[in-house]
């Protein structure tokens, strides 16, 4: 029988905004989100919809992000730690590789942690002009 700690929520916090400063997103995935996550994004379209379930899908979803877009600048300010959740303002300077186009964006980002994984992701967006 393991006698193995479950991690705290300010654990899971720390780690997820450590790996992503180190740009290990897709590890980050693979090590604390819970294989059925639902993630929630403020919009959405029939190929990528505002709603995705399971690690899986977050992790295509993530990659295809970063097929898509050249990273300039990536900040993580956080985590803001509560009592079952967490969040993480993320700010990017990027360029939309299939058009050039370059840009900044912002968002928050509120994690829902449940016996050490994140179970929950959803997103809030501030892009100038949007």
């Amino acid at each position: 029988m393991s006698t193995a700690t479950i991690p705290s929520v300010a654990t899971v916090a720390n780690e997820l905004v450590a790996l992503c400063r180190a740009g290990r997103n897709l590890e980050a995935i693979d090590r604390l989100y819970a294989t059925d996550i639902v993630s929630i994004e403020p919009v959405g379209n029939e190929a990528m919809p505002a709603e995705m379930k399971g690690r899986d899908a977050i992790r295509k979803k993530n990659e295809w992000w970063f097929e898509n877009y050249e990273v300039h600048r990536a900040e993580a300010l956080g985590p803001f730690v509560g009592e079952k959740q967490f969040a993480v303002n993320f700010d990017f300077e990027v360029t939309h590789k299939p058009s050039g186009q370059r840009s900044t964006m912002s968002e928050m980002a509120l994690y829902t942690v449940r016996d050490g994984r994140i179970v929950r992701e959803q997103f809030f967006y501030h892009m100038p002009g949007m």
